[in-house]
């Protein structure tokens, strides 16, 4: 295949879903089922050609990928630079690297099962709902699928884009269409309310409410990130990253702001991760992001969004690369931050009831994983569990769905719409109500807890535990051991609470009528969760070490080879130049990390077998873990106390300031007044200009009107209309002139005068 054709091909990419969005908005809106056919062809479209560029880069072979990684590259002029008859221009453009190959894969496919998916939730072809900006818990069909569908081929769209993005700019110009395309759809059922959170077993608030506060939290850290983009275009003097990304170039930034410059650009870069990727302290956005349709908590917690934050940190991995080895603490923040998040979420996970609930803080805690692997280098660590992360995750959230979407069936044949049908506690006995979703879920399960040797997620974390441990045994960074030691925790816990979470769901017998009634998805449905659970287990399978168990030729690392070579020649030079600690390289076999991640996903599922399905709860029995945590687990359950917390130091004070200074003092008493008095002043002005015009204007003009009026008054006697009387007078008045003249000639008014 010709080059020109793989660029077109790649600016279609993300074209497709965009231009069906507005196809959808513009013309198909009024017809649901042709709303959904036009997302179909244009994600499957795109699947296509992402899958046919992403092979035709990798299959180029490995050592032509290192020497030269950017294999398709197409670029336009977009805004002109200084004077524009000088034909300098802003250039924006797509590219495919190894990197954007394995994400093209990813993203593509993950989003068009989503889509599949949707179909069969939103129950298309039951009847027309009748409730709009509600779920329909009738099981009929959402009666504003199309907007569903628009809104959800520009969020495909703008992942896609902001993956084959050239530059930082266009990347962020994708990455805030996400933005508001996540705004759109967690708000999607904006006119569902709950009872008072006190009343509810477990507390939500409103979808609308979820969606503010999700756009305001990630808005916080873009604004940052901005600064970043605007630091790095000032210093480097591009965006685009082939260009920016050299040894050279970092030379000469180095020079011109030192490392300590170079360290400030890479945090203020990484907070924009930090918000979008949910973590510490800006995570508190995403648990309640699955207020919306379960097809978007999963292309946001899977897919696309949370990812989008860490794919964004391994576009500038060299930059982090050479902050982390000139300025420590920039790593120390990084690293922190992620190893915090992992294990403060995973305690969270274990305490919650809600189905999607554990997941939502599950995918924070694994975001956590990925961001400490980056904030320690390891690079290819990170985007290998970003990729099998996002199988799996989409997997379980998907299946989730299915579990709430059979319970409701339930409560719709039982007549019961008292209990949640997202409580895992209203479950139980899913295992055999819905064998399909069971299976796949538990699938999806054993790759989150990282179940040894067969599925994704156990050789993805194995990576990162690899990683962290040759840093501390090799470089003795105590950074490393910490990141090392935290996160083997959170795996423990991870493993503990998705054997929770599949025990309450499935096992044991049905708890509530909901359950019992219960049944099956729909082959809409089902099919995409089979097809995931596929790549949830074999994905991981092009990750295996070479030199796993010690052995050397019999197992091949290729995504480690083929992400590798997206930087390996770049990390050589910056390595030659002492600006990064290490290249990328094959690590030395250790069994310490194999055997830590072997204790913790079999001791974690282990003890979450002995706690809650050697023995499944039967309704009305409390969960075993309030006793034997206490307190404690009231804290968990209250997810930390964050939510109150902001409440307290930012949301009541800005609220406070917002009413009694902004309003009261601000706008009511300085703006307001400042216009009423000036408001004062001009009526007043007004007053007096209107007396001046009524007493000397109109006064003055009404007087020359008036005494004209009076002479011509006299004057009218005059005219009778009577030829006599004007003959008459004529005769008088000539023989008045003649008199007068008479006297003038004769000298007699000449002795008078």
């Amino acid at each position: 295949m010709n080059e020109q054709t793989l660029q077109l091909m790649t600016w279609l990419i993300p074209a497709l879903p965009i231009l069906a969005f507005f196809l959808i908005a513009l013309f198909a809106h009024r017809n649901r089922t042709l709303s959904w056919i036009v997302a179909w062809a244009a994600i499957i479209g795109s699947l296509i050609m992402s899958w046919t560029v992403a092979i035709n880069v990798l299959t180029r072979g490995l050592h032509a990928l290192e020497e030269q990684p950017v294999q398709i590259s197409s670029m336009v002029n977009w805004l002109p630079l200084g004077d524009f008859f000088q034909g300098q221009w802003f250039r924006v453009g797509v590219v495919v690297d190894p990197l954007d190959a394995i994400m093209l894969l990813m993203v593509s496919t993950a989003t068009t099962m989503i889509f599949i998916y949707s179909v069969g939730y939103h129950n298309w072809g039951h009847g027309l709902g009748l409730h709009k900006g509600e779920p329909q818990h009738d099981m009929t069909e959402e009666p504003l699928l199309a907007r569903f569908f628009g809104y959800m081929c520009l969020f495909g769209g703008s992942m896609l884009l902001l993956t084959v993005a050239d530059n930082l700019l266009l990347l962020f110009i994708a990455w805030e269409l996400m933005g508001f395309c996540s705004y759109s759809l967690i708000g999607f059922w904006y006119a569902r309310e709950y009872p008072d959170p006190k009343d509810m077993p477990i507390p939500r608030i409103p979808p609308r409410k979820a969606a503010i506060k999700a756009f305001m939290t990630t808005r916080v850290a873009d604004v940052v990130m901005m600064l970043g983009i605007v630091f790095m275009w000032a210093t480097f003097g591009t965006l685009n990253f082939s260009e920016a990304f050299t040894a050279e170039s970092f030379q000469h930034v180095i020079e011109l702001v030192g490392l300590s410059g170079l360290g400030i650009m890479t945090l203020l870069l990484f907070t924009g991760t930090v918000g979008k990727s949910a973590q510490w302290p800006l995570h508190v956005w995403l648990p309640d992001a699955m207020e919306g349709p379960t097809p978007v908590s999963a292309i946001i917690h899977a897919a696309a969004m949370v990812s989008a934050g860490i794919y964004m940190l391994l576009r500038i991995f060299p930059m982090i690369a050479v902050s982390i080895e000139g300025t420590p603490w920039v790593g120390l923040v990084i690293a922190g931050i992620g190893a915090f998040t992992a294990i403060m979420a995973a305690t969270i996970a274990v305490a919650q009831y809600d189905v999607k609930a554990v997941l939502a803080y599950s995918t924070i805690s694994q975001l956590g994983f990925m961001v400490a692997a980056i904030g320690l280098g390891a690079y290819v660590a990170g985007a290998f569990h970003l990729i099998t992360h996002a199988f799996f995750k989409a997997l379980l959230f998907l299946a989730s769905g299915s579990v709430i979407h059979g319970m409701e069936h339930g409560a719709l044949h039982a007549h019961d719409h008292h209990h949640d049908p997202q409580d895992m506690r209203n479950m139980g006995g899913l295992r055999r109500k819905m064998p399909i979703t069971f299976w796949t879920f538990l699938i999806g399960g054993m790759a989150l807890s990282g179940f040894p040797f067969i599925t994704a997620g156990f050789w993805s974390k194995d990576e990162i535990f690899a990683d962290a441990w040759y840093q501390w045994s090799h470089d003795q960074k105590a950074l490393a051991l910490a990141v090392f030691v935290t996160l083997a925790v959170a795996a423990l816990l991870t493993a503990f609470y998705t054997m929770r979470q599949i025990s309450l769901t499935f096992l044991g017998k049905p708890r509530t009528a909901l359950a019992e009634d219960a049944s099956e998805s729909s082959p809409f449905m089902t099919i995409p969760l089979m097809i995931l659970s596929f790549f949830a287990v074999t994905v991981g399978w092009l990750g295996i070490s070479d030199r796993f168990l010690g052995t050397e030729g019999i197992f091949t690392n290729f995504f480690h080879h083929y992400v590798g070579a997206q930087y390996f020649h770049l990390m050589e030079e910056l390595y030659d130049l002492h600006l990064v600690g290490h290249a990328i390289e094959t690590l030395p076999w250790s069994w310490v990390p194999l055997i830590v991640s072997l204790v913790v996903a079999l001791g974690g599922l282990a003890l979450g077998w002995w706690v809650y399905a050697r023995r499944p709860l039967e309704s009305g029995q409390p969960d075993p873990l309030v006793r034997t945590l206490g307190p404690a687990h009231g804290f968990l359950n209250n997810k930390w106390g964050w939510d109150g917390l902001y409440d307290t130091l930012f949301i009541r004070p800005t609220v406070w300031f917002s009413e009694r200074v902004a309003y009261e003092i601000i706008d009511k008493g300085i703006i307001d007044g400042t216009l009423h008095l000036i408001a004062r002043a001009f009526y007043t002005t007004g007053a007096y200009a209107k007396r001046f015009e009524e007493r000397v204007i109109s006064g003055g003009v009404d007087w020359v009107k008036d005494q004209f009026l009076s002479i011509a008054k006299e004057f009218r006697y005059l005219q009778t209309g009577k030829v006599q009387e004007y003959v008459l007078i004529s005769v008088f008045i000539a023989t008045a002139l003649t008199v007068v003249i008479l006297l003038i000639n004769s000298g007699w008014l000449a002795n008078i005068f």
